[in-house]
């Protein structure tokens, strides 16, 4: 079965209950009747509920209607959040400038709304200090905290240690914040255009 909604001729019922294309109700009239006012105002009769009784029929431009809703749906779809892990390992002995970096990786995550895996990987006799990789996820945890939260508790894995931030923010917001950035980017570059493109020239 079809599910797009019967429209002019293709409604087969003795009467409907009708609404004008801003919205009013018309009321009770003949299927006749209500084709006739479609034709007259140049628009289709649209079957919108058709389990009432009597069907509930609508005027409107049956072509802009489809094409707005799959516009919106299109928008929906595009503003879903699906939800990402990524991953972050980490040694348990490693050095502050990396350390440092990895950490610059896990805020950026968290600020896009995705939640982050960090595994803390041991080799050899480090597998019997399993307290210095507790130490590192605590740091890390505490360290954003303004920005996730522990999901899932350090937990030895095998040669691992595993631990999972969630964000604060949800994906959407976070989807959201961006593109406003985005859009305040744009609009700021075209009321000085020709700013910052050549320092030296601001300089002059």
């Amino acid at each position: 079965m079809s599910a797009e909604p019967r429209i002019n001729d293709r409604i087969r019922v003795p009467e409907v209950r009708l609404v004008g294309p801003s919205g009013e109700q018309v009321g009770i009239v003949p299927l006749a009747k209500a084709l006739e006012l479609a034709q007259e105002y140049d628009l289709d009769l649209v079957e919108v509920a058709a389990n009432a009784r009597p069907p509930v029929c609508k005027l409107m431009d049956y072509g802009k209607f489809k094409y707005e809703s799959a516009m919106k749906a299109r928008e929906a779809r595009k503003n879903q959040a699906h939800t990402v892990i990524k991953e972050m390992k980490l040694r348990p002995k490693i050095d502050p400038h990396d350390y440092e970096t990895k950490k610059g990786h896990v805020v950026r995550f968290l600020k896009q709304g995705d939640k982050v895996k960090i595994t803390i990987m041991f080799r050899g006799r480090e597998q019997s200090r399993p307290e210095l990789g507790y130490r590192l996820l605590q740091r890390l945890a505490e360290d954003v905290a303004d920005l996730g939260f522990v999901e899932s508790n350090p937990k030895q894995d095998g040669r691992n240690m595993i631990m999972v931030l969630g964000p604060h923010k949800k994906k959407t917001e976070a989807m959201a914040e961006a593109r406003q950035a985005q859009e305040a980017r744009k609009a700021s570059a075209k009321a000085n255009p020709g700013r910052s493109q050549n320092p030296a020239d601001a300089e002059a």
